[in-house]
């Protein structure tokens, strides 16, 4: 028969603190209160480690920016990040040291950094004319300026982002090495933008075979992943046919995601109606619905990390 967890928070109370803690106080609240101090002010192994994994989602995700505000804001542990696409840009600019301040004003700014632009300007016939593949100018402008000279290595936060070799299908987790290479290779939208070339690998973007990259949060050494993912693709009908593959893309992104968040601790999921993966003049837009979002379910992300975190917390700590 499983336990409430009232009654497990009780027990493990009982057991930190006996002498301390009152038969009578029992109160859900009281008792939750009490334990997420405990966890939050604790570092593992004493407690899980946690990792949060951003999916990718185009403009749509910096509904992730509002997640990261919610959660530094309840105290909620956040050991590793891993991302993909805009989940990789977002991440990568928390782990390298930018507040949620930062970010925010970079959403801001991002119809003066022309980003829109590197989607809306394409013209199909011109890459059909010329047979050419465009480079994302405005893009790697940015990523160049703020991660030119960062390793992984060196990042406040260990950090993962995963890409494709267009070549092989095969999916590419970096953990290593330089990182403003590695967030262009996992934002690059394949057909559209050139893939980018590193080692002996053509890079394209990692949400095709990861798009909630889970897996990649593990692998930097979560037991426990939070996931925040953009759930719906958009509800505006395609403008034109590089609008309608964009979204073919974006489809292919949600699909994956229903399998992958299974193998998550908790899901967060932001829906951001009719934005476009282009729609960047609309960011603060998507990170005001994920800050929403995150808030009205941050409860219930405390108690699955409280439910997954009580075995740890109840062994006795050594002399």
């Amino acid at each position: 028969m499983r336990f409430k967890l009232e009654h497990i928070i009780l027990s493990l109370l009982f057991a930190a603190c006996p002498g301390r803690i009152s038969a009578q106080a029992t109160d859900d609240d009281i008792l939750r209160d009490a334990l997420w101090t405990r966890l939050a002010s604790s570092k593992p192994p004493a407690r899980p480690s946690v990792g949060l994994a951003l999916s990718g989602g185009g403009a749509r995700g910096f509904a992730h920016t509002g997640v990261l505000e919610t959660l530094e804001y309840a105290g909620f542990p956040v050991d590793y990040v891993a991302g993909t696409s805009i989940g990789a840009v977002i991440g990568s600019l928390y782990a390298s040291g930018s507040t949620v301040p930062d970010i925010w004003r970079f959403g801001r700014a991002a119809r003066e950094l022309k980003i829109t632009r590197d989607f809306k300007s394409i013209k199909l016939l011109s890459l059909l004319i010329t047979n050419r593949l465009i480079t994302p100018t405005h893009i790697n402008s940015f990523l160049d300026a703020r991660f030119g000279g960062l390793t992984f290595e060196g990042l406040r936060v260990p950090f993962a982002c995963s890409a494709m070799d267009l070549r092989t299908g095969e999916k590419i987790v970096f953990t290593e090495g330089p990182l403003a290479i590695a967030v262009k290779a996992s934002s690059n939208l394949p057909g559209i933008f050139a893939p980018v070339q590193y080692r002996h690998r053509y890079l394209v973007d990692g949400g095709v075979v990861d798009f909630v990259p889970i897996g990649a949060a593990r692998q930097l050494g979560a037991d426990w992943v939070l996931a925040s993912v953009i759930s719906n693709v958009s509800s505006r009908a395609p403008e034109n046919v590089l609008m309608s593959l964009l979204q073919v893309i974006d489809i292919r992104g949600s699909l994956l995601a229903l399998s992958a968040e299974k193998a998550a601790g908790f899901v967060i999921k932001s829906e951001v109606g009719d934005m476009t993966v282009a729609d960047f003049d609309r960011c603060e837009e998507a990170g005001e619905t994920g800050l929403i979002e995150a808030n009205r379910r941050i409860d219930a992300a405390r108690e699955a990390l409280l439910l997954y975190a009580a075995p740890r917390l109840a062994e006795k700590p050594g002399p």
